[in-house]
């Protein structure tokens, strides 16, 4: 397979991870970098070993770009990811796609009408461990699947900056809180629950600086069970348990970090436990990858983040934050 051109927009602290990510991935090499500063974008461009750089007008009329990743601040998302669209270039979103349903539904329908690949940017999502759990979570060892409960946090010091910038949509939920909902979304999904309303039963929030700063949420997605957990003033253990009918699968590292893939898992039924491995990956390539290999096979779509999983994860996210705003 010829090698995917990316573009890199937003030439930020994340992005740097995306480039580091990219030279282990297996179809992907860096080629161009845009900013709404082209003097930071020729820097980064400079650092990293890009060939070309400029606005992001001068970025997304190019054409040797096949795909571009879009690193900016939440609330940039949705425009340029519909830009990108429209020039006929694939997209990888960082997470969120935006700060709302609505906004992300718009964006969807953009890619829709484009054919385009478009993937938001869940690294747990790809690679060896994702595809372990999906098939633990399909074949039913342990039973019927009745309850997630996750949790991703951090305590940041100071209270300032992007994560508590209401006007960047700042906040818990979208930053680290969207990780658990991905992970309930997609449970709901690979267990045919998918195509059901999620119902809020309790949402509790501590707010900092106007926004969602600590947060817990219980709801339902069908009748699949989620309790949901996350903070950027507290650490949270990034681990998560899926109930079962006959036991739990236990995920003591659930997300992994930008650099490595989560290696294990847990499968506790009748009082005995039974650890499963997987290879780790560099997730931010793995990703990378899954829109490489759409692009050659002409798919719209990643099946490891289908649209399907961006619509919910969006709408629980924005009704879970109009509750914690109260």
């Amino acid at each position: 397979m010829e090698k995917t051109r990316w573009a890199v927009l937003g030439p930020g602290t994340i992005s740097g991870d995306f480039v580091t990510g990219l030279r282990s991935s297996e179809f992907g090499v860096l080629h161009a970098v845009g900013s709404s500063d082209a003097g930071r974008a020729a820097a980064f461009a400079e650092q990293h070993g890009a060939a070309a750089s400029g606005t992001y007008d001068d970025v997304l009329t190019r054409d040797d770009v096949d795909a571009v990743y879009i690193g900016t601040v939440h609330t940039t998302h949705a425009e340029l990811a519909i830009r990108v669209l429209e020039a006929g270039k694939a997209v990888l979103c960082e997470k969120p796609v935006t700060p709302t349903a609505d906004e992300t539904a718009r964006v969807l329908a953009a890619a829709a009408e484009s054919g385009r690949p478009f993937v938001e940017a869940f690294k747990q999502r790809f690679g060896p461990f994702a595809d372990l759990l999906r098939t633990i979570v399909t074949e039913g060892e342990l039973g019927e699947v009745r309850e997630v409960v996750a949790a991703f946090g951090y305590d940041q010091h100071p209270r300032t900056g992007r994560a508590f910038d209401p006007a960047l949509a700042g906040g818990a939920i979208l930053d680290v809180g969207c990780y658990p909902t991905s992970l309930a979304v997609e449970v709901a999904r690979l267990t045919g629950r998918s195509a059901l309303p999620a119902e809020f039963s309790e949402v509790t929030a501590e707010r900092v600086n106007g926004v969602d700063a600590d947060t817990t949420a219980t709801l339902t997605i069908g009748d699949l069970a989620v309790e949901l957990r996350t903070a950027v003033i507290r650490e949270m253990p990034g681990a998560a348990v899926i109930r079962c009918e006959r036991g739990e699968i236990v995920l003591p590292d659930a997300w992994g970090s930008r650099i490595e893939s989560p290696s294990s898992l847990i499968l506790r039924s009748g009082g005995e436990e039974r650890m499963l491995t997987a290879p780790t990956v560099q997730p931010m390539g793995a990703e990378a990858d899954a829109v490489s290999r759409a692009l050659a096979e002409g798919r719209a779509e990643a099946p490891e983040m289908p649209w399907a999983d961006t619509a919910l994860i969006a709408e629980i996210s924005t009704r879970w934050l109009e509750k914690a705003r109260g």
